[in-house]
């Protein structure tokens, strides 16, 4: 095996692979970057057996500089060859195999030999596409990342709910997260009519977040097994979460007392002021509001107190007084990403709705907390 590459192109392409390896993996060879050069091209896969990236460079591409001088494969521990080739001053390096796997990384006069691993070593990846497919513009992608995957439970006990759910039908993508305390969903349409209901783990769908640095096309395949996210050369493959999503939709009222529409910057500003008054590490914020005025405020016998009035556009309803998680409520304003928000509470220990005034496709729900005070 033998080529020359760009080296920006190549460092680049060897992160975005390095994103999905585990330094804890129990399969040795899993800690390493597989390295495959074909007579066109150069694929690199990385996994962690949950998540795998490949990302194909061709040799057409002139903007990368690959010369193919020899074909083959290797393995070589990922850290060492990102170090490698970060540290090598130069515009365009050369890989190859010397004697077995010991491979040599040049570039100008700095020359690198380490050890790899034979490439049968690494467990095979099955990258064959699924019949479900669809396409999604990678902004509209980001935005479903972004505004659920916060939701998401980080705790095992219930491995389903530390990811995505969804649920596929008549056009329409229901994406909804939940840690049994709070509850995003965002509805986006297809083209295709299809019909599946899967779980995503949250930590794939942040890592192809970071991948997403360009506006283009979104190939996504689905199985009741995988999910495949095609990027241009890129591919993300991710297992899916076993087990049965809980149905949310009881959760979600139907019907609301009162409604206070507010500026987003307002709340969130009034929010952050008050949330550096924790209990036990928690901040629990009580909001009092009627049609005269809104008051947020939130105590601590350790701490002290703070107390604000808040300026709202509207006011329609009964007056209620409810508390609810500080960071709960500030990340599900943020994500809305709006300029001006309205909340609906239908009771006071019954969950409440916020909405994005100008994007019905999104909504966040969050169950108040039961104080004694």
């Amino acid at each position: 095996m033998y080529f020359k590459i760009s080296k920006r192109a190549f460092y680049n392409s060897l992160n975005t692979v390095a994103r999905s390896i585990s330094s804890n993996t129990p399969i040795p060879a899993l800690s390493g970057i597989k390295i495959e050069v074909t007579q066109n091209s150069i694929i690199l896969i990385g996994s962690n057996s949950d998540i795998s990236i490949q990302k194909v460079l061709y040799s057409d591409d002139e903007s990368i500089n690959l010369e193919i001088i020899e074909v083959g494969s290797i393995v070589i521990e990922a850290k060492y060859i990102l170090e490698i080739v970060r540290k090598i001053d130069a515009t365009e390096i050369s890989l190859r195999i010397m004697d077995g796997c010991l491979t040599k990384i040049s570039g100008n006069n700095a020359k690198f030999e380490i050890n790899g691993v034979k490439a049968i070593d690494y467990p095979s990846m099955d990258f064959s596409k699924p019949v479900n497919q669809f396409e999604i513009e990678s902004d509209l992608l980001l935005k479903v990342i972004n505004q659920t995957t916060f939701a998401t439970s980080d705790k095992e006990t219930r491995p389903v709910l530390t990811g995505v759910n969804f649920r596929a039908y008549d056009n329409l993508i229901e994406c909804i997260a939940t840690d049994s305390y709070r509850l995003a969903k965002k509805v986006i349409k297809i083209e295709n009519d299809l019909n599946f209901n899967i779980t995503i783990p949250s930590k794939c769908l942040n890592e192809i977040a970071k991948i997403l640095d360009k506006e283009c096309k979104v190939l996504v395949c689905i199985s009741d097994k995988k999910a495949q996210f095609w990027i241009d050369n890129t591919l993300i493959q991710t297992r899916l979460i076993d087990g049965f999503y809980p149905e949310t939709s009881r959760l979600i009222p139907i019907s609301f007392d009162s409604e206070m529409t507010v500026d987003s910057r307002d709340l969130l500003n009034a929010i952050d002021r008050a949330s550096f008054i924790k209990n036990e590490g928690v901040s629990i914020i009580k909001i009092n509001i009627d049609e005269y005025s809104c008051t947020i405020s939130t105590k601590s016998q350790e701490v002290g107190s703070s107390t604000e009035d808040l300026t709202f556009i509207s006011f329609n309803g009964t007056p209620i007084e409810l508390s609810f998680s500080g960071r709960y409520v500030y990340e599900a304003i943020r994500s809305l990403n709006a300029s001006t928000i309205t909340l609906y509470f239908s009771g006071v220990m019954k969950p409440f709705i916020i909405k994005n005034n100008n994007d019905e496709s999104i909504f966040q729900l969050v169950l108040p907390v039961r104080t004694y005070n």
